[in-house]
């Protein structure tokens, strides 16, 4: 991997910016690694994006950042410590449109969607909803060219390289292939997302209601 550029933020933060979605997922598996074995300085917080990770809450930035532009950082693994399943009905509005990006029948999405294992990459846009990877370069799916107003809870939907389930009714533009019924936040739950980033995931599939 190249070497990282770690930036400053504020006082007691680094933003540690990455070639790509994998790089930024073996550096957070690698942080995470140091931490649970005990050799990562203290860091309050661990926040993977797209093609960065912030630290928050380092006690000595400069002595840090120097630290991570020399670390060998192994790639990414297929091991992770859990898999989540999630149930979904490929019943979504979107369907017949995927399909026809696609370039295979309609049945033959939920198919292809459900062989995939997903990685949490980061989440975002709202508590809960996470950014998952795992469908690769040939299914990239465009969002729509005009975002509803309101997307139901549980929604199982497609953006670009990404999956996402919508935790709570909001509007959005993702292309909506299915739903569940899985609680993706509840404050009540420890912890309250049930994805989080690192997470594998599966979905499968159900029958429609």
């Amino acid at each position: 991997m190249s070497t990282p550029r770690v930036l400053p933020v504020g006082e007691h933060a680094l933003l540690v910016e990455l070639p790509d979605g994998d790089a930024a997922g073996a550096l957070h598996a690698e942080l995470l690694r140091r931490r649970a074995a005990g050799t990562l300085p203290a860091v309050t917080e661990i926040v993977p994006a797209a093609r960065t990770v912030l630290l928050d809450g380092v006690a000595d930035p400069p002595s840090l950042a120097a630290r991570l532009t020399t670390w060998e950082i192994p790639p990414l693994t297929e091991a992770a410590p859990e898999t989540v399943d999630i149930p979904v009905r490929y019943d979504g509005p979107d369907l017949a449109a995927v399909a026809a990006l696609w370039g295979v029948p309609e049945d033959a999405v939920a198919g292809i969607h459900s062989a995939a294992e997903f990685r949490v990459a980061f989440c975002g846009f709202a508590p809960g909803f996470a950014y998952l990877t795992g469908l690769g370069d040939r299914y990239a799916t465009p969002r729509r060219d005009t975002p509803r107003t309101a997307v139901p809870a549980g929604s199982v939907g497609l953006a670009g390289p990404y999956t996402g389930v919508y935790p709570r009714s909001s509007p959005g533009g993702w292309q909506l292939i299915g739903s569940t019924d899985a609680a993706l936040w509840d404050p009540h739950r420890e912890p309250a997302a049930l994805l989080t980033p690192g997470t594998r995931v599966r979905f499968v599939p159900r029958a429609p209601r």
